[in-house]
């Protein structure tokens, strides 16, 4: 599933091709995605300049004088610029065609992703006004995280996953943040100290920081016909490691399920 350094990669991946480009028109071949697409998208964007490519946890926001469109990758979504003149595949759902000639193809199998149109501000829309802070953003802090917590029962881990608390810190950054600060994922967050938080909002910044770069050097193809994600491979500490010795210590690392989710941690480096 795409998580915020994903996201922002492919942000930073189409930008350059869909700046200060007019939409020529909307080819729309799948309204039913995770909520209805409009179907007016057409009439919406056809003759307008896009202005601005922006990230808000992990929608991305194309924004035309008009309004805002809200993109969503779902769970196996994937953007790509290709021509306009390319067949479309079985999946392929939406394109935004450009008066240059390429266009912005949405592609999503399992369709859980969205397409939505907004002509107000689309930080108030109702699926983006109650996130909680950007995460690599001077509002997220430790201080922040330890009067978030106060009075909380619940696991550090699902905590942080929480998109209310702070916007893309999914299960595979969560867990290698959570190694790095030396917490284990069940400490209740709300007994945290703010000396730790501090440890795990910078070990937050620095698992994300790490990802975004890494995608940024090894992400270069957003041109692309097969529509992969291209995600890439990530050098990872703990997730999915269950039972390989731990980088730091050796110890085994071990896997337990928290809120439905696999956790990974070292039982000698996180307590």
């Amino acid at each position: 599933m795409p998580e915020l350094p994903e996201v922002e990669t492919t942000r930073r991946g189409i930008e350059p091709h869909l700046l200060r480009q007019t939409i020529k028109k909307v080819i729309l071949r799948q309204t039913r995605l995770r909520w209805p697409v409009p179907r007016n998208l057409n009439q919406k964007l056809a003759g307008q300049p896009v202005l601005a490519l922006q990230r808000r946890g992990k929608y991305l926001l194309v924004t035309t004088p008009r309004g805002s469109l809200i993109l969503h990758l779902g769970m196996s979504g994937s953007i790509r610029i290709l021509p306009a003149n390319t067949p479309p595949e079985k999946h392929d759902h939406l394109d935004i065609v450009l008066t240059n000639g390429q266009c912005l193809r949405f592609r999503d199998p399992r369709r859980f992703g969205a397409v939505l149109f907004t002509s107000a501000d689309p930080l108030q829309h109702k699926l983006l006004r109650h996130l909680g802070p950007e995460p690599l953003s001077r509002a997220f802090n430790g201080k922040y995280l330890y009067e978030e917590s106060r009075g909380r029962k619940v696991a550090v881990k699902l905590f942080i996953m929480n998109s209310k608390v702070v916007v893309g810190v999914g299960n595979i950054y969560a867990s290698e943040a959570l190694f790095l600060a030396g917490i284990h994922p069940k400490r209740i967050s709300g007994r945290l100290t703010l000396e730790r938080y501090d440890k795990l909002a910078r070990a937050i910044k620095k698992v994300l920081r790490a990802a975004i770069r890494q995608g940024g050097t090894t992400l270069r193809d957003f041109t692309a016909t097969d529509g992969k994600p291209g995600y890439f491979r990530q050098k990872l500490n703990v997730y999915g490691r269950a039972g390989q010795p731990c980088n730091v210590c050796s110890t085994p690392i071990r896997q337990i399920t928290l809120g439905q989710r696999s956790s990974y941690y070292c039982p000698h480096c996180q307590k």
